[in-house]
């Protein structure tokens, strides 16, 4: 595989990963949560486009917004219900009831629409752009596209808004935005479910790509964590470092035969390697480190 092709693999694939670390960002960053349940959400978003495809006919393009809207909700009413009364706990408590939320929904998803494979396939699935230099597949392509898209509107929302503002100063400090008028409450609210929402437009987007089955929980929370681990916390920005850094590594290691295996190894040796030189991530900021 000559290397046009495999930057093409590589960028494509890390877009995809930013697209699924993220919420997880968003949730950790603000609300100083690691959300294990993060991977069921997503897993749960894809069979809201799956669905939304099969039975409604919906384009899985316009799937991704039905994803993220019903995630939306799921996150707020998850939130309200389960997270926030141990918002105060410590970070233990949180730590194991998002572990468990994850096996509540994972064990729910199986038993209500089992362990098959599933995946959307579209009369334009296998559609290509030829550049000479590589393929690059439509459907993967515009999937990227809109996890960059993504990344900036959560970027802009983030620092143009007053809610965004506000989102923010509850994340550098809590009290000090209480005692400026800002609800704490609704804001972390706000922020699980945005941060539910994206994990349902990532989980969209895997549908369209991928083939996924409740069992796949785990494999993308870890995915999420690398990618926030890599990128740091503080902007959506890093988020996308991240993922292009684990794509990249992924697709250069997975290009020759005999080294297929050592993708993910890779990848961890890149993760620890980054910890070690730079703590906070590739473009974490100060206060979140």
């Amino acid at each position: 595989m000559d290397i046009g092709n495999i930057l093409i693999i590589g960028v494509l694939l890390g877009c995809f990963y930013a697209s699924v670390g993220l919420g997880f960002s968003l949730i950790w960053g603000i609300m100083n949560i690691v959300n294990l349940a993060q991977g069921a959400l997503l897993i749960l978003g894809a069979y809201v486009a799956y669905f939304a495809y099969s039975l409604l006919g919906l384009d899985p393009f316009l799937a991704i917004l039905v994803s993220m809207v019903t995630m939306f909700f799921v996150g707020w009413l998850i939130q309200y219900i389960a997270i926030n009364r141990v918002i105060r706990a410590p970070f233990l408590v949180t730590f194991m009831l998002t572990f468990g939320l994850d096996l509540l929904i994972t064990n729910l998803m199986q038993q209500f629409w089992t362990a098959d494979i599933r995946s959307i396939t579209t009369s334009y699935s296998n559609a290509h752009i030829d550049l000479g230099f590589g393929a690059i597949p439509l459907v993967r392509a515009a999937v990227a596209l809109i996890a960059v898209l993504l990344t900036a509107a959560l970027s802009v929302f983030l620092t143009r808004t007053r809610i965004g503002n506000a989102i923010l100063a509850v994340g550098m400090d809590r009290e000090a935005a209480r005692l400026m008028g800002i609800s704490v409450a609704r804001i972390y609210a706000l922020t699980f479910g945005l941060g539910a929402a994206l994990a349902g437009a990532a989980g969209a987007m895997l549908a369209m790509t991928l083939a996924f089955q409740p069992s796949n929980t785990g494999t993308y929370t870890l995915f999420a964590f690398v990618v926030v681990a890599l990128g740091g916390l503080g902007t959506p920005w890093a988020a996308l470092a991240g993922g292009m850094l684990f794509g990249l590594v992924e697709a250069l290691v997975g290009a020759r035969p005999e080294t297929v295996g050592l993708q993910s190894a890779a990848a961890f040796a890149i993760l620890v390697l980054v910890l070690i030189v730079r703590p906070s991530g590739l473009l974490g900021k100060a206060f979140y480190s």
